[in-house]
């Protein structure tokens, strides 16, 4: 079985109002009790916002540290989920399935390499 990341990405900004966020949430642990039945699910986080970042750079035979997230943009990872499955195709389906649970946010499907 090969492993795949489902990356979540949301927009920059304020965390969804309860009524919202708690809908969200309750699809999503839905679709991670499936993954646990059928043995796909690995591993699964969300992620504080990206201001929480610490980006590490070899430097001058050291380590530069810079507060906040390494690049800038408009959206950011905002969690993910590792899965096992058969091939792609496999995991397109279970990736389809959070992209449902988080909609409308993007889900982002790739395989681990070997």
């Amino acid at each position: 079985m090969k492993q795949y990341l489902l990356s979540i990405y949301q927009p920059d900004g304020p965390t969804p109002p309860p009524e919202v966020l708690d809908g969200i949430m309750r699809e999503v642990d839905a679709l991670n009790a499936d993954l646990k039945a059928a043995g796909a699910w690995v591993f699964a986080g969300g992620l504080y916002p990206p201001s929480s970042a610490t980006v590490l750079r070899a430097a001058d035979g050291g380590t530069v540290v810079t507060d906040g997230p390494y690049a800038e943009g408009k959206e950011h990872l905002g969690g993910f989920t590792i899965i096992t499955a058969a091939d792609l195709d496999a995991a397109l389906a279970w990736g389809g399935r959070l992209a449902d649970a988080v909609a409308p946010l993007p889900v982002e499907v790739r395989p681990f390499r070997e």
